[in-house]
């Protein structure tokens, strides 16, 4: 969750289980025991063998540990406090809706974001929230470790990850012509891990059911990997919307948003002011169109002829092409991706993106059925890699050019 530039592989994804899978390092080890312990007598052999088996074990155990979700953290303010130099310490980022600090907490690499707090929380209703909101555990969820609250503003305090939200890696804005989503399997990887994570956030989390992550967008997206992982793709600020008061329930018991960002909000929204899980899978539509073409969601662009400024939609743009036949979709798909791509599974991925920001929510798939589609598009686009031979195991920078 950062602007630190690393390495990344575009593989194939392996499969997204809610906690990961414990280290191999135990039969590793036996294994190695038993080739450098040949040459030991027996009463040394066995005691080297077992000591090697007890460290193994111990790391497969603290890699399961660390992997498992864990008790939320109340962090006495005070520990904010000195983790932010009082908050004089370079921001992380800075944005209209909050500020954050890169730091380390109780021997934790994290990142501190300051939000200001809709209504009033007490103790006991933030220690409720937040061991609901930390029950919940997914591969492409960054973790909230804990909370803390002092005077209108509450302090989430989030595991560090690095890598690049997904907004700079689609627009490097040293060098446009450049991005490390440089091919099509990876951005159907990135496509992959974002449907499941929201399925998970919507259907299968801690959470009940009306449950919406509510900051659903570009930039709120890291592009990251991990060791021995490919590259993926991580939502950030999961939790944000319950514990900040930015959700409410109404009298027919929806879920009332306060605040979005322009090109991610959904008509009916706009509206009535009331969320569902529908605005969540509007903004992911958005997102997706995002990836496919490299635009943002929104822009505006001064038009020397009639000396206004012109609003461009990437939904505007992506009805257009699927309007006008399949003749404008290479004219409007990343030509970074230099014409790579199976052209009939890239028109399906803009078809699903524009089903799911109908103006009729009624009409809008949910998350389950769009995970399970873009699985399926991501098996295609896999079996069309294979059938030309293209790698899918090469390494990429996230460092400019």
């Amino acid at each position: 969750m950062c602007k630190t530039k690393t390495s990344t592989h575009v593989v194939t994804p392996k499969p997204r289980k809610y906690l990961r899978r414990p280290s191999n390092s135990f039969s590793n080890s036996n294994s190695n025991s038993n080739s450098s312990s040949t040459n030991f007598t027996t009463t040394d052999y066995t005691a080297t063998f077992s000591s090697k088996s007890s460290i193994a074990s111990r790391t497969s155990l603290s890699s399961l540990r660390d992997s498992l979700p864990e008790n939320p953290h109340i962090y006495h303010f005070s520990e904010i406090c000195s983790a932010t130099n009082n908050f004089l310490s370079k921001k992380f980022s800075s944005s209209s809706s909050s500020a954050s600090w890169r730091s380390t907490i109780r021997g934790r690499d994290v990142v501190i974001f300051q939000r200001k707090l809709r209504r009033s929380l007490e103790l006991h209703q933030l220690c409720e929230r937040l061991s609901i909101i930390c029950r919940s555990h997914h591969s492409s969820i960054i973790k909230l470790l804990g909370a803390s609250v002092s005077g209108n503003y509450i302090y989430l305090v989030y595991e560090y990850v690095s890598g690049s939200n997904l907004a700079n890696c689609l627009r490097n804005e040293k060098n446009r012509s450049f991005t490390i989503l440089s091919t099509w399997l990876s951005r159907m990887q990135i496509a992959t891990d974002l449907a499941h994570g929201l399925d998970y956030i919507h259907n299968f989390s801690a959470l009940n059911s009306n449950v919406i992550h509510n900051h659903i967008k570009s930039t709120s997206i890291i592009v990251t990997e991990q060791e021995s992982e490919p590259i993926c793709a991580k939502f950030c600020h999961f939790g944000t919307a319950e514990l900040c008061g930015e959700v409410g329930e109404s009298k027919d018991g929806k879920v009332k948003k306060i605040e979005g960002t322009r090109g991610y909000m959904s008509p009916e929204f706009l509206v009535s002011g009331i969320a569902t899980q529908k605005t969540d899978v509007y903004a992911f539509g958005v997102v997706i169109l995002e990836l496919l073409s490299g635009e943002e969601a929104l822009r505006f662009v001064f038009d020397e002829g009639s000396g206004a400024y012109k609003r461009i939609s990437v939904i505007e743009n992506a009805t257009q092409v699927i309007a006008g036949g399949g003749g404008g979709l290479r004219r409007w798909v990343d030509r970074r991706l230099k014409d790579s791509y199976p052209v009939d599974v890239a028109e399906k991925m803009v078809v699903l993106g524009l089903q799911c920001v109908d103006e009729n929510p009624e009409k809008m798939p949910d998350m389950r059925q769009v995970a399970g589609f873009v699985s399926r598009f991501y098996l295609e686009s896999k079996t069309w890699a294979e059938k030309f031979g293209l790698p899918t195991d090469f390494s990429v920078s996230l460092a400019p050019r």
